[in-house]
């Protein structure tokens, strides 16, 4: 089946889209990507409602109208009709993540999606695992095994958006996959902040500044790195912590030290991998940023990679993966497993429209 995904990352940047054909257990092929970066007044409106506050219903409608915009852009780029496509995976934007109070909130309106598209359309992808005991995150792992197939074991897949996630993945298939801790988002917030920017764009602020090592010897002591997968996080966990460690820096220093916060945040992940990963990919805006780049090397000890070193598109994957999940979720095949999520039993999920 030919089947869309599209994904709204914790970062707020825009909507990735692509197309990839698939049976929902291998992967036949993958089709055209494309990014939309949202405009500056919808990237407002949808900062203003994280935490399910304000008017909700209106940027969801707005949000998801723009998802449909993005799914006719890219069909004409790749040549496609509607008629072309089985199903959409739609992410949607989470506003809410409290797994641990059974709460989980990801906005977009699947029916006005495919009422607007004319094409079937899956969303609501975690709000199952959760209702199941599941940290409703991440998703992604199950798509990584299916790409990782043939590189070589045990391998671990770092994703880098707003939220870190990693999947580790063992010899005999075995996945095991949690967030790490803040990627970007802490990064962005304080780029935003100090220069008006909303990114650290290829780490030039960072750049010139200089770390503090007891404050990143500090931010690791956080309870949360400690805590045995699965485990999950909001975007904005690790806010207020990280503000007040970095409390009193300049600019340059506040971006070099968040950046090695997101690096020592995932080295102190590893301690739950049952063995060693023998290499990294890193997938996610974060691959783009050099100094977060190199402060993974320097905690990890070992070489990290962007994706592309094995011919995958890392600003693509995580939308790859919704269209890969959906075609899944059309099947009942699990999307999330104990070894992901923490679920209770292997499960599927996902709310149908259209079709």
């Amino acid at each position: 089946m030919l089947a869309l995904g599209l994904m709204s990352g914790t970062s707020l940047d825009g909507v990735d889209a692509a197309l990839v054909t698939t049976d929902g257990e291998t992967v036949e092929h993958l089709g055209p990507a494309r990014t939309e970066p949202y405009p500056d007044q919808l990237r407002r409106a949808l900062r203003s409602v994280l935490g399910g506050v304000g008017p909700v219903a209106a940027v969801e409608r707005d949000m998801t109208l723009f998802h449909a915009e993005v799914v006719r852009r890219l069909l004409a780029e790749a040549g496609r009709g509607a008629e072309d496509v089985g199903v959409i995976g739609f992410h949607g934007h989470t506003i809410l993540h409290r797994p641990d109070e059974g709460r989980t909130w990801q906005i977009g309106d699947g029916a006005l999606l495919a009422e607007t598209t004319g094409i079937a359309v899956v969303n609501d992808f975690r709000s199952d695992d959760v209702a199941a005991g599941g940290q409703g995150a991440p998703l992604v792992p199950v798509f990584h095994r299916a790409l990782a197939a043939g590189l070589g074991a045990p391998l671990a897949v770092l994703n880098l958006g707003g939220v870190g996630n990693v999947t580790w993945i063992g010899a005999d298939g075995r996945v095991l996959a949690f967030d790490t801790g803040p990627g970007n988002a802490l990064i962005d917030d304080w780029a935003l902040a100090h220069t008006g920017v909303p990114i650290d764009e290829d780490g030039r602020l960072a750049a010139t500044g200089r770390i503090h090592a007891a404050r990143v010897a500090e931010f690791v002591r956080h309870d949360y790195f400690a805590k045995a997968p699965p485990k999950s996080l909001d975007r904005d966990d690790f806010a207020t912590f990280a503000a007040e460690l970095v409390a009193g820096l300049d600019a340059a220093d506040g971006a070099a030290t968040l950046a090695a916060f997101t690096a020592a945040a995932v080295s102190a992940g590893t301690r739950h991998f049952p063995t060693a990963a023998g290499r990294w990919l890193v997938c996610g805006g974060g691959r783009r940023n050099p100094v977060v780049m190199r402060a993974l090397t320097t905690h990890l000890g070992i070489p990290v990679e962007p994706v592309e070193a094995v011919g995958w598109d890392g600003d693509a994957i995580e939308a790859q993966a919704f269209a890969f999940l959906a075609v899944r979720s059309l099947r009942r095949l699990p999307l999330t497993y104990p070894e992901t999520t923490g679920c209770n039993r292997p499960l599927s999920g996902g709310r149908h429209h259209g079709g």
